[in-house]
């Protein structure tokens, strides 16, 4: 019995990391890339995985909970996140881009 209970912490543990990953993940794309997309809103997905890793993290892996939180971290790890991947910038925030650039991309100073 020792060994199926270190194999369910395992098990959770690994849940709670993938949902964890998803939510960074999340966090870390422009709100623009996922209406580009045609998917949900930034904070829809916010919420959801959020609420997916706390679910994880305080219910047994033997409840329906952390099920349903599983399958929300599949939907958006290989449906979500592919279609943001996928444009340009891989929909990721650009924190502090060059000096040279403009509202339409680098400045190239006409030449």
């Amino acid at each position: 019995m020792q060994g199926f209970t270190g194999f369910m912490w395992l098990l959770s543990t690994a849940l709670s990391v993938f949902s964890g990953f998803a939510l960074v993940d999340a966090a870390t794309r422009r709100e623009d890339a996922y209406r580009a997309a045609d998917k949900k809103t930034k904070p829809f997905w916010l919420i959801i995985l959020g609420l997916a890793f706390v679910v994880n993290l305080i219910f047994n892996i033997l409840s329906f909970l952390p099920i349903i939180g599983l399958v929300a971290t599949i939907v958006y790890m290989v449906d979500v996140r592919p279609a943001l991947r996928g444009l340009p910038g891989g929909g990721r925030s650009r924190r502090g881009g060059s000096s040279s650039d403009g509202p339409y991309g680098p400045y190239n100073g006409g030449r």
